[in-house]
């Protein structure tokens, strides 16, 4: 399977436990792999046959930006759910940071991976 990636996706949104983290927006970081046959789009050379990554880094930008999640598993789970559901991904590798949530790390979050249900329609 080819992969297109999205990489540091960073969005604003309201996501954390304690109450200081639930009154201000933090920053998360999102990295996309996504599971999807180039081969079409590298014959015809043309832009209908690709992946969208612009759409799909749109909608996860304005979902995440609009969400009120505590956990970033949580986050994570709905952010698979809508690009499997809403986009033709047959499988991706999601990555959700939270920069600067544990003292002296970069980086703290979760990588998942999902794949579209058997049978489920395409786009």
């Amino acid at each position: 399977m080819d992969i297109v990636y999205i990489r540091e996706l960073e969005v604003e949104t309201v996501i954390g436990i304690y109450d200081w983290e639930r009154e201000c927006r933090q920053i998360v970081s999102i990295d996309l792999d996504l599971g999807f046959d180039i081969r079409v789009a590298a014959r015809s050379d043309n832009i209908s046959d690709a992946l969208d990554y612009k759409a799909i880094s749109h909608r996860v930008r304005e979902f995440v930006a609009a969400s009120n999640f505590q956990l970033i598993e949580a986050l994570a789970e709905a952010i698979a759910g809508i690009v499997l559901a809403e986009f033709p991904v047959d499988w991706l590798r999601l990555r959700v940071g939270k920069p600067g949530a544990v003292t002296g790390s970069r980086d703290t979050g979760v990588i998942i991976e999902r794949r579209k249900p058997d049978g489920a329609a395409e786009d």
